[in-house]
């Protein structure tokens, strides 16, 4: 039996509506003002990250997601306004798990805190 990571995330091209597969995506974590690497991942089929390629110590403080969507609409040969999308967000409680979806197209994108 398999774990989930602490963070998750998942991607839906609303473009297309379906899954975005094949995205790569970098975990970050601020330390002394610095954004620290912690990891990456690549989208699998269903658009999800349900574990990285390296662990990490999973502490309070902020994170960050930075997807790499220029590589994923240059395969889809679909036009964009966004090479990367970036979203931060703040670690409190250690015992919840987060998830951050993005709803991505080619021109905007949105995300929330999912379960």
């Amino acid at each position: 039996m398999t774990t989930r990571p602490p963070i998750t995330t998942h991607i839906l091209d609303t473009n297309k509506g379906r899954p975005a597969a094949d995205v790569n995506v970098k975990l970050f974590y601020k330390h002394d003002d610095q954004w620290q690497l912690l990891s990456d991942a690549t989208t699998n089929g269903d658009g999800r990250v349900e574990s990285w390629r390296q662990d990490y110590e999973f502490k309070p403080g902020l994170y960050q997601l930075i997807f790499a969507t220029a590589e994923y609409f240059e395969k889809e040969n679909t036009a964009s306004f966004y090479p990367e999308v970036s979203i931060s967000f703040q670690v409190v409680a250690c015992d919840e798990h987060y998830h951050v979806p993005l709803l991505l197209s080619g021109h905007g994108y949105s995300t929330y805190r999912g379960s």
